[in-house]
C-alpha cells in the first residue's frame, strides 16, 4: 500500500522512462511519504506488443469488418507469423538474447508490410554501427508496420510516443475532449484501465497524482481520471507536468474538474507536499490545510486559483536524487528509426535523467516560454552534488548513462562537472542540450569527451544572422560552424534543432538556411537536425508583444488549453508549403547522401537559387582567431605521464643535454624532445596539473613557475614543444 500513486499515461517513451515522477518520488522519499509510480505508457505497449495482444487486435480489427488497405491485409493475412515472432522480437529490443540479431537481420525472417518492404539498402551505414544496430532497424521497422495496422483497423489516434495529441493540441475550449470522453473506451482504453486497475488495486491510494508532460498524454490521463472517478470515488486526483504547466494556465471550465480534484503548475514538489498534506490527513489542525501551492481546484462551483500557501519553493539542493524504484527498468524497448548514430540517441538505450540546473541561464530567445518558471527562474546544482547523484542514479538503476535534459546546460557548470567525473575516475556516458556559445572551444570540448560525453544537441534555428539576432540567440553561424568543428573534432556528436517560418521570414532566408545547413553535414561538423515549423505561444516574447514581430495573433476565448495561437505574417507567406522538402532533403542528408543536388530538387515548387557561396561554411570553420589565455585560465593535463630518454646534442655548436619524451596514450605514442632543464620542468608540472591530484594551477601560475628558473614563458608556451603537447592532453580551460 501506498499514500500517492504518481502515473505517468500513456504514451512518451519506448526506451527509457519519462523523468517527472522519478524527481518526485525522491523528494517524495526526503518527506517519508509512501509513494509508488507507474509508467503506463510502456506497460501498455508491452500487453499490445505481445503473442497474446496481437492475437486479441487482430480479432478486434477483423470482428469490426473494416475495409483493410493492400496493406492492412498483407498484415493480417500474415498475422500468424506476427505473433510467432513478436515476442522474441520485443525481447531482443528489451536488451536479451542479442544473437538473435543475425536472424532478424535474415532477409526472410521477420514478416515485412509497407515499412520494412520499402527499406533501402542500409549496410553502408550499419557496417559502421554494427550488426546490432542493424538489428534494431529491422526490429522498429518490423513493429512501425504493426502500429500502422493498428492506427488503420483499431484505434486511428494509436502513436508510440504520444496518444490522441490532437486533442490536446491548441485546445482552447474542452468542449472536443469532453465529447470524446463520453464515448464508450477505445481498444487501447481497456488495456490502459485494466492495468490501471491492477496498480490501484495493488498500492490502494488516496491521492493520484499524473505527471502529463505533452499534449499526446493528455487524452489518457482524463480516461484514466474519469475511471477512477467512477470505480474509486474516495480517491483524490491530481495533474501536473508540463502539459498544465504550460498550457493550463487560464483553465476556467469547470468540466474539467469532474475528472481532476487539482491541477497544479510549475515546480512540483512543494505543490505535491502541500497536497498529501491536505488530502491525507483533513483534519489535521496544522496549517498546510486549505493552503495550496499554485493549484487550481473547485470552491463553490468555480474554478480558483489557490497560491495561498508563504512556504517558498525548495532549492534544487533540497530536492533529493530522483528515484526510479518501482519502474521496468528492464523492459523498456530500444528502437533505431533513423540509421543516424546521433539521431538515434533519443530512442535507443536507457538514460538516467538529471538536470544540472533549473530553469534557462540564457532566457532571451524571443520563441521560448521565457515568461514561465521552467525557463525563467535559473537554480544551478553544484557539479559535487550532481555527481554524488549520477553515482547514486548507478547504484540504484545500474545504468552508467546519462542525459541532462537542460533548456541549455551552463558552460561554466558542464566543464566543473566533467572536471569532478575525471576526478572521481567514473568511467560513465552522457550528452545533453547546449546553446552553440564560444565558451565551447577547442579544450573544453576534449575535456567533456574525456568525462564520457558523446553527444550534444543546439539550437541552430532558422541558421541565419539576421533572424539569429531577431531572436535574441546570442550566436551567429559562424560561431555555430566553429563551435561544432571543436565538438566534432574532439569526438563529440552535435544535433541541430533547425526552424522554418519565423515572423518576417523570407523565401530566401529559408533557402539560404537549407544550404547552411546542406554544408554543415557535408563537411562533417554536425551529424543530424531536426526541423520544426515556428509556432507562437502566449508566454514568449513574441506572444506577448506580436506587433514588435510583424505578426497578427489569431486570439480566441481560452477556458482550457492556452500556448499554441493562429497568427498571420506580415510576409503572407505560406510557409508550410516548405515542410517536405525541408524534412526529405534533410533526411537524405543525414545519411550522407544527395549533397550534390541542386536545392530545386527537394521541392515541387519554384524557389530562388541560394545566395549562400558553396565554401561558406568551410571558411567559417577555417577561420581562427589567435588563441587567447587568460592569466585566470585553469591549466589541466590528461595525458599519462612520459618516458624519458636523456640524449647528448649539439645546438650552435655547443654541446647541450636534451630529454626525448614519449608519450601514450589510447591510440598512439608521440615523442617531444626539449632541453633538459625545461623537459624536467614539464614532467615537474605535468604531474601538478592532473585533475586526480586535486590542485588548481592557472596560466599566470605556471607562467610565474616557469620564468622563475627559466626564460621567456611566452615563446615557450607557443613553441613547437607546447604546441605538440597541448594536441594530446594539455588543456586550457
Amino acid at each position: 500500500m501506498s499514500d500517492l500513486l504518481l502515473v505517468t499515461p500513456p504514451f512518451t517513451q519506448l526506451n527509457t522512462p519519462y523523468p517527472a515522477t522519478a524527481y518526485l518520488k525522491g523528494f517524495l522519499k526526503t518527506k517519508e511519504i509512501s509513494n509508488f509510480q507507474v509508467d503506463l505508457g510502456i506497460e501498455v505497449i508491452l500487453s499490445l506488443f505481445s503473442s497474446a495482444g496481437l492475437r486479441q487486435i487482430f480479432d478486434f480489427a477483423i470482428e469490426r469488418e473494416s475495409i483493410l488497405s493492400d496493406n492492412a491485409l498483407r498484415i493480417y493475412t500474415l498475422r500468424e507469423d506476427y505473433i510467432q515472432t513478436i515476442d522474441e522480437v520485443v525481447l531482443f529490443l528489451q536488451g536479451n538474447n542479442q544473437t538473435f540479431a543475425r536472424q532478424i537481420c535474415t532477409d526472410n525472417f521477420l514478416p515485412q508490410a509497407n515499412r520494412l518492404l520499402s527499406i533501402q539498402d542500409t549496410d553502408w551505414a550499419f557496417g559502421s554501427m554494427g550488426i546490432q544496430d542493424h538489428a534494431k532497424h529491422i526490429a522498429t521497422l518490423y513493429l512501425e508496420d504493426l502500429s500502422d495496422f493498428i492506427v488503420e483497423c483499431v484505434d486511428d489516434q494509436f502513436g508510440f510516443s504520444r496518444y490522441a495529441e490532437r486533442l490536446g493540441r491548441s485546445a482552447n475550449s474542452f468542449d472536443e475532449l469532453y465529447d470524446t470522453l463520453k464515448e464508450k473506451n477505445s481498444f487501447i482504453d481497456d488495456i490502459t484501465l485494466a492495468i490501471l486497475k491492477s496498480h490501484l488495486n495493488a498500492t490502494q491510494p488516496k491521492l493520484i497524482c499524473f505527471s502529463v508532460p505533452f499534449p499526446g498524454n493528455l487524452y489518457s490521463a482524463f480516461r484514466c481520471a474519469k475511471y477512477i472517478q467512477s470505480n474509486y470515488p474516495d480517491i483524490k486526483v491530481a495533474m501536473g507536468g508540463g502539459f498544465p504547466n504550460t498550457e493550463l494556465r487560464s483553465v476556467s471550465d469547470v468540466r474539467v474538474f469532474e475528472f481532476f480534484d487539482f491541477i497544479t503548475l510549475d515546480d512540483g514538489e512543494l505543490p505535491i507536499e502541500l497536497l498529501a498534506s491536505n488530502v491525507l490527513d483533513p483534519t489535521d489542525s496544522n496549517s498546510n490545510i486549505g493552503f495550496f501551492k499554485r493549484t487550481f481546484l473547485i470552491e463553490n462551483g468555480e474554478v480558483i486559483y489557490n497560491n495561498f500557501s508563504i512556504r517558498q519553493d525548495y532549492k534544487q539542493v533540497d530536492l533529493g536524487t530522483p528515484d526510479y524504484s518501482d519502474l521496468l527498468l528492464d523492459k523498456y524497448i530500444s528502437v533505431i528509426e533513423v540509421a543516424n548514430p546521433m539521431h538515434s540517441l533519443w530512442s535507443d538505450g536507457r538514460w538516467n535523467k538529471l538536470t544540472m540546473a533549473h530553469g534557462c541561464y540564457w532566457g532571451k530567445c524571443t520563441f521560448c516560454d521565457v515568461s514561465l518558471d521552467y525557463i525563467g527562474k535559473y537554480e544551478p546544482v553544484t557539479a559535487s552534488m550532481l555527481v554524488d547523484r549520477m553515482e547514486e542514479m548507478i547504484e540504484q538503476t545500474g545504468e552508467n548513462g546519462f542525459h541532462f535534459v537542460d533548456e541549455a546546460a551552463p558552460p561554466a557548470l558542464m566543464r566543473a562537472v566533467a572536471i569532478e567525473i575525471v576526478r572521481r575516475k567514473l568511467t560513465l556516458t552522457w550528452w545533453t542540450n547546449i546553446r552553440f556559445e564560444k565558451s565551447f572551444n577547442r579544450d573544453l570540448c576534449l575535456l567533456l569527451k574525456a568525462s564520457g560525453c558523446i553527444a550534444v544537441s543546439g539550437g541552430l534555428e532558422v541558421a541565419s544572422d539576421r533572424l539569429l539576432d531577431l531572436i535574441q540567440k546570442g550566436v551567429t553561424v559562424e560561431q555555430v560552424a566553429q563551435v561544432t568543428r571543436n565538438f566534432t573534432e574532439a569526438g563529440v556528436m552535435v544535433h541541430a534543432y533547425l526552424m522554418y517560418g519565423y515572423p518576417t521570414q523570407t523565401i530566401q532566408e529559408t533557402v539560404d538556411s537549407l544550404e547552411i545547413v546542406r554544408q554543415l553535414i557535408e563537411n562533417g561538423v554536425i551529424q543530424s537536425g531536426f526541423w520544426h515549423q515556428f509556432a507562437l505561444t502566449a508566454h514568449s516574447p513574441v506572444g506577448l508583444s506580436p506587433k514588435d514581430y510583424g505578426i497578427e495573433p489569431h486570439y480566441a476565448d481560452i477556458t482550457f488549453a492556452n500556448n499554441d495561437m493562429a497568427f498571420t505574417d506580415s510576409t503572407g507567406i505560406d510557409h508550410e508549403i516548405f515542410s517536405e522538402g525541408l524534412r526529405k532533403s534533410l533526411f537524405n542528408y543525414m545519411h550522407g547522401i544527395c549533397f550534390e543536388y541542386d536545392l530545386q530538387e527537394w521541392f515541387d515548387f519554384e524557389i530562388p537559387q541560394t545566395s549562400i557561396a558553396h565554401d561558406y561554411i568551410i571558411n567559417c570553420i577555417e577561420s581562427e582567431p589567435f588563441p587567447q589565455v587568460k592569466s585566470s585560465s585553469r591549466i589541466v593535463w590528461l595525458g599519462n605521464m612520459p618516458t624519458v630518454y636523456i640524449y647528448q646534442g649539439e645546438s650552435r655548436g655547443l654541446q647541450v643535454e636534451y630529454m626525448q619524451m614519449t608519450f601514450h596514450d589510447k591510440r598512439s605514442s608521440h615523442e617531444i624532445s626539449m632541453v633538459s632543464d625545461k623537459g624536467q620542468w614539464l614532467i615537474d608540472n605535468l604531474e601538478d596539473l592532473k585533475i586526480d591530484e586535486g590542485s588548481i594551477m592557472t596560466y599566470g601560475q605556471l607562467k610565474s613557475s616557469y620564468e622563475e628558473s627559466l626564460d621567456d614563458f611566452t615563446l615557450f608556451w607557443f613553441g613547437d614543444s607546447m604546441t605538440a603537447i597541448r594536441e594530446i592532453g594539455l588543456l586550457v580551460l
